[in-house]
């Protein structure tokens, strides 16, 4: 790690942040539609707003306007889910959702509660559904890791239990990495890590599985420039016990970044207007801010405050 890998990540960042707060009318949610006929896309893209938002947040290591910024689309985005009236309302019509407690993790870390919300989330975590989620395992990590942040009790060993499950729990052979591993692993590791807050929450063994394999899989898409999953790399990277923190990458990734700040995914040209460029570029340029804001945090050696209990 040196200086200018850190000026590059923090360049990236605050450009990309920039471009999310111009376009942020895009993310609002459809006004006028039952709450439980909102496009699910629509949400998604809300929620990670909200995480990216949160994380500048946390980390504090963004200069004063991108702090700025980074505070005012958290509280856009607390808006648009009506102040947890939405999720409340979307958690009493599907009760078996564990979107609602997701999205709501992110905002209850940042100090935004909703009582109500969070009672009804604290009765359902007691039922005996909670504990046997379908969910893919990687998937019912992010749930543990939205209830910790939440504040709900842990249930004994369920990390330790699920974490064997995931793809990158069962060590496979690398090769065998393809778009959808990658992006089981990268969640994988984010949840037990708490996106870089604690990697100790990392097995070792997974831990050295990554420290042996990563690099390799950063050469592949940093080639193929699929600058969407590489950003995700990049983040897992920021949560190894030793990260590397891949300099030649971070230069190729602020030469693909566009000068309003956008990153495109690599796969699709850009438009040059972007309300149009939102729709594939939106989660790249997210990610670039998540990668960014950890990859400078962890330069600065700093320790972000645990999750609540």
């Amino acid at each position: 790690m040196d200086a200018l890998t850190v000026r590059l990540a923090h360049q990236v960042c605050d450009g990309a942040l920039a471009w999310l707060d111009r376009v942020r009318g895009c993310f609002a949610l459809p006004r006028g539609v039952p709450d439980h006929e909102i496009d699910g896309s629509a949400l998604k893209a809300l929620m990670e707003l909200s995480l990216a938002a949160w994380l500048v947040q946390r980390e504090a290591v963004a200069g004063p306007d991108s702090g700025r910024t980074a505070d005012g689309l958290l509280r856009f985005a607390w808006n648009e889910f009506r102040e947890g009236d939405l999720l409340y309302r979307l958690q009493r019509h599907t009760p078996a959702a564990t979107f609602p407690l997701e999205v709501y993790s992110i905002f209850a870390a940042a100090g935004l509660r909703h009582p109500a919300l969070e009672e009804l989330i604290a009765y359902q975590a007691g039922l005996r559904a909670s504990r046997v989620l379908e969910h893919v395992p990687n998937r019912c990590l992010a749930v543990l890791a939205a209830a910790r942040r939440t504040g709900l009790p842990p249930m004994p060993d369920a990390a330790d239990v699920l974490t064997p499950r995931t793809w990158l729990g069962g060590t496979p052979e690398p090769w065998m990495l393809d778009g959808n591993n990658a992006y089981g692993m990268t969640h994988t590791v984010f949840h037990l890590t708490d996106w870089g807050a604690r990697p100790e929450g990392l097995p070792p063994a997974l831990d050295d599985y990554l420290r042996r394999w990563l690099p390799v899989w950063v050469e592949v898409f940093d080639e193929t420039a699929v600058w969407d999953l590489l950003g995700e790399l990049l983040a897992v990277d920021m949560c190894l016990r030793a990260p590397d923190f891949y300099r030649p990458v971070w230069e190729h990734l602020a030469r693909a970044q566009r000068d309003d700040g956008m990153v495109p995914n690599g796969l699709t040209r850009p438009s040059q207007e972007p309300e149009i460029a939102f729709l594939n570029h939106h989660h790249p340029t997210i990610v670039a801010v998540v990668a960014g804001t950890v990859t400078v945090a962890r330069a600065m050696n700093r320790t972000p405050a645990p999750a609540p209990a």
